[in-house]
């Protein structure tokens, strides 16, 4: 946990660094990680969150997050700790994405099965958390390339406005590997998702959970563990997408985060490829 002391000044929490110590962005769409004494229990707005056998926990804060939220924590020996933490808004930008099949613009009838099918099949991989923290490794680029979308923008298809976009994308060619940004467990692993195309869910623990969309080729499945810079499969354009890419989303208990705000700028093309 680098930065904490730093981070907790710029946060305004006057906490003692041994009994709690956070990292991450107070902010819409961020991700928060903690860490208490071992035995201690934390809860974020009276929701009971995971705390490892190291004291680590993670929670986070969706696109349209009010503008606070209180996070108790009891600790073993029997002393509760209570902040108010301030949630930083943010500004959204618009897009317009035009050339959108109308189907899956305005679904027709005979899609209502393909797209119930799909949602039931999220929400089962939605039910588990996996028993890890890979979360605290960092995250890296699961592709690399110009990014054509960005997390929270509100989308206009075919100049019809549709639910934000929560994730961001990555121009690809069609083939190009997407491999895990942090450790964890395939929770899903589909082709055949109506607004996705293929699909894989990876949980990083506690629920943080990384979702690669759009792709042509899937070469893991559920219940896999994999690690950082594994492949998952292949960038593709399935699914509700005009073109080949990578779309990588991130939530956290039903939250939606910004995984751009978890990695650095992207990399060049001759870093990507160890080119001079």
């Amino acid at each position: 946990m680098r930065r904490l002391a730093a981070l907790l000044l710029s946060f305004g929490l006057a906490m003692p660094a041994a009994a709690l110590e956070i990292e991450g962005n107070l902010e819409q769409g961020g991700l928060v990680i903690g860490q208490v004494a071992p035995g201690a229990t934390a809860h974020l707005d009276g929701t009971r969150l995971d705390v490892d056998n190291e004291g680590v926990f993670a929670f986070g804060f969706d696109r349209d997050h009010g503008s606070t939220a209180r996070l108790v924590v009891n600790l073993p020996d029997g002393t509760a700790l209570e902040r108010e933490l301030v949630i930083a808004p943010r500004e959204w930008k618009i897009q317009r994405v035009e050339g959108v099949p109308q189907k899956f613009v305005t679904p027709p009838p005979e899609a209502m099965e393909a797209i119930a099918r799909s949602t039931r099949v999220k929400n089962e991989a939605r039910k588990t958390r996996a028993d890890g923290s890979w979360f605290r490794e960092g995250f890296i680029w699961p592709a690399t390339g110009p990014i054509s979308g960005v997390f929270g923008s509100q989308r206009f298809y075919n100049g019809e406005p549709r639910r934000p976009h929560y994730g961001v994308d990555v121009a690809a060619p069609t083939g190009t590997p997407i491999v895990a940004p942090a450790g964890g467990v395939v929770t899903l692993a589909d082709m055949d998702m109506y607004f996705e195309g293929g699909l894989v869910f990876l949980d990083h623990g506690q629920g943080v959970t990384s979702l690669m969309m759009h792709m042509s080729r899937i070469d893991v499945k559920a219940g896999d563990r994999v690690e950082q810079g594994d492949v998952l499969g292949a960038v593709g354009g399935t699914g509700r997408a005009t073109g080949p890419h990578l779309h990588w989303g991130l939530y956290w208990r039903g939250a939606w985060l910004d995984p751009q705000r978890l990695v650095g700028p992207m990399p060049t093309e001759k870093a990507a490829t160890g080119g001079n």
